[in-house]
Formats: C-alpha cells, sequence, structure tokens
C-alpha cells in the first residue's frame, strides 16, 4: 500500500524514526542501519516502507534502500521470523554480508547475530538460498544489488568477474565467488585464484 514516503525527520530513537509529510507523523520501524542514515531532527528524507497488518495491530517498517525493504520482506516469509527479528538481523549485518552468508551457507556467521540462534539461522538458509541466489540474475549483474555502487565501480571486480566468465562460469556464480575473495585482497590473481578454488569445495 505505502511503496515509500518523504519527509521530514521530527523525532527518532533505537528502533523508530517519526516523518512527518503533510501534517501527519508517521512512526517507522527501522534497522539501526537506517536510523544512522536517517536520524538527524529537520532533515527531509525519502523511506522505503513496507506495512504489516496482523489481527492486533498495523505496523509500518521503514529502509533506506529498496535491496534492505526486500531482504526484510524475504526474512519474515521465513518460519519463525518476524519483523523485530529481520530488524535484529538487518541490524546486525550488512546486507552484502547476510546475502553472501545466505546463498553460501554459513549459519555459523549468521548465528552470531544479536538474538539469532543456530536453528533460526540454519532455517533461514533452508528457506532463502535459492531465492537470494536467484535475485543475483538481474541485469546489473549486481549480486542481489549489493555489490552494487562500489564494488560496480571496482575494476578489480570488473576484471575478476569477467575472467571467471572467460572459463566457463556463469556471471551470477562470479560476482558472488569475487565478491566475497575481495574481501581478503587487492590483487587481481589472488582474487581469481581464491575465486576459482571455491568452486573446488
Amino acid at each position: 500500500m505505502y511503496y515509500s514516503i518523504t519527509g521530514k525527520v521530527i523525532h527518532y530513537e533505537e528502533g523508530k524514526i517519526v516523518l512527518e509529510n503533510n501534517g501527519i507523523g508517521y512512526e517507522l520501524g527501522v534497522s539501526a542501519n537506517t536510523l544512522s542514515a536517517f536520524a538527524k531532527r529537520g532533515e527531509v528524507i525519502t523511506v522505503y516502507t513496507y506495512l504489516k497488518v496482523s489481527d492486533d495491530c498495523i505496523s509500518l517498517y521503514g529502509f533506506y534502500s529498496k535491496e534492505e525493504k526486500a531482504m526484510f520482506i524475504n526474512l519474515i516469509s521465513v518460519s519463525g521470523v518476524g519483523p523485530k527479528i529481520a530488524l535484529q538481523i538487518l541490524s546486525g549485518i550488512d546486507l552484502q554480508r547476510l546475502a553472501i552468508c545466505i546463498v553460501n551457507g554459513d549459519a555459523k556467521t549468521l548465528s552470531k547475530v544479536k538474538g539469532i540462534g543456530k536453528k533460526t539461522a540454519e532455517r533461514i538458509i533452508l528457506e532463502l538460498k535459492e531465492k537470494i541466489a536467484d535475485i543475483g540474475q538481474g541485469e546489473d549483474d549486481s549480486f542481489f544489488g549489493l555489490v552494487g555502487a562500489e564494488t560496480s565501480k571496482d575494476d578489480i571486480v570488473n576484471d575478476a568477474v569477467l575472467a571467471l566468465v572467460s572459463l566457463g562460469i556463469s556471471k551470477t556464480d562470479a560476482v558472488k565467488a569475487v565478491a566475497i575473495a575481495r574481501q581478503s585482497s587487492d590483487k587481481l590473481e589472488t582474487i581469481i585464484t581464491a575465486a576459482l578454488r571455491s568452486f573446488d569445495r
């Protein structure tokens, strides 16, 4: 119903911000990342929104990016994961790392997020792994839009992806492998080698 709201920040505190638009104050549940991006009184901002309707309440949630909103929707589709837990997850790990953890089945890293146990992490991976991986097949070749603005302009990343694709590896798999390898090295040869080794596991 509400795709986004543009308004002035009139209040913020842990877990929420209030936006004023045309005399109406909208209270939005937010992650720590969204709060840090928008917590400045008087600033006019645009927040992507999601309306959650249940038997006992109607809640509105806000996100600094379309990617964060999409991940939130995916998370709350998992059995046992409600909006509160989803916001905890989004507050405890950045989007790129979260997507990579899910796609690679890294329950150990995911379970380190506050409030997320091993069983919940494993359930998230089980239910979202294929869905999150499929999202990486967009035209922009930016794994879930999360390798995004910075890495898409990174010549090393682009060259490494092209090298893997030339070896017959799909663009989706190449981008995911390079995104992980890039975190530990700035050298093209090392990134390509590490990415290739990840396919042999």
